[in-house]
């Protein structure tokens, strides 16, 4: 891999350099998201763009897709427009946000432009496009199905945030895994909490069959609902040997 000082006409990163520092995210998105992002962070840095560029462009894609769910949902529900239409644009629009989001980060470690702003930038970043995705996909469940609890789509909003706290927390120097073996069999069961693997699911829910997204609401609940108390089970134990 090529640092920020050995970068020259004849030395440039590839992709393979950029994809080679990649903070891994499960196995959907070390085989294709972070590929993708690493296309996009060569992309940028032959533009010379900074990182946090690539993070606002995250944010701005991401939220343009879920806002524009948001606003057809109801005319999606009514047959007035056409599910798969919205669908392909939560499906794209999602998958490439995502994929500049890891490009950041590959731009950052490769061209030596990190920095504990821009990581800040980054997180909020993330945060802003994953309540807007949230709220985009609890406004299809209830317009598809008027009788979707509150408390549901509220408990789907809160537990849906803990994959974004513990992919923070797994930065630092005191990071643990619950599970480390990294056995194909372990690699596709952590598939549901494989953000880019979510995002697929939800986005193919969205295009072809709408009406489900109340079921992919109930069990990202379960699951994420799930894995925050077993993780507060693990540490707690951790904590008191």
């Amino acid at each position: 891999m090529h640092s920020a000082t050995t970068l020259t006409e004849s030395s440039r990163p590839t992709v393979a350099d950029f994809h080679r520092v990649n903070r891994g995210g499960g196995l959907f998105s070390e085989s294709i998201s972070q590929w993708l992002g690493a296309a996009f962070a060569l992309v940028a840095q032959r533009l010379g763009l900074k990182p946090t560029a690539l993070t606002i462009m995250n944010l701005v894609l991401g939220l343009a897709a879920s806002v524009t769910v948001v606003a057809l949902a109801d005319r999606v529900a009514a047959g007035d427009v056409p599910a798969w239409a919205v669908g392909l644009v939560a499906l794209v629009g999602w998958q490439v946000a995502y994929a500049l989001d890891c490009a950041d980060g590959q731009l950052a470690r490769v061209t030596g432009q990190g920095s504990a702003a821009g990581a800040r930038v980054d997180v909020l970043c993330d945060v802003a496009a994953q309540i807007a995705l949230v709220t985009a996909l609890g406004t299809v469940a209830v317009a598809q199905r008027p009788d979707t609890p509150v408390w549901l789509v509220a408990a789907f909003a809160g537990t849906w945030m803990v994959n974004l706290v513990t992919s923070v927390m797994q930065a630092g120097p005191n990071a643990a895994s619950m599970v480390t073996s990294t056995s194909l069999p372990v690699r596709l069961a952590k598939l549901v909490r494989d953000y880019g693997a979510v995002i697929f699911v939800a986005g193919l829910v969205l295009t072809f069959v709408p009406a489900l997204t109340f079921w992919v609401v109930v069990a990202f609940t379960i699951v994420n609902g799930g894995f925050l108390l077993a993780s507060i089970a693990f540490s707690a134990r951790a904590s008191l040997r």
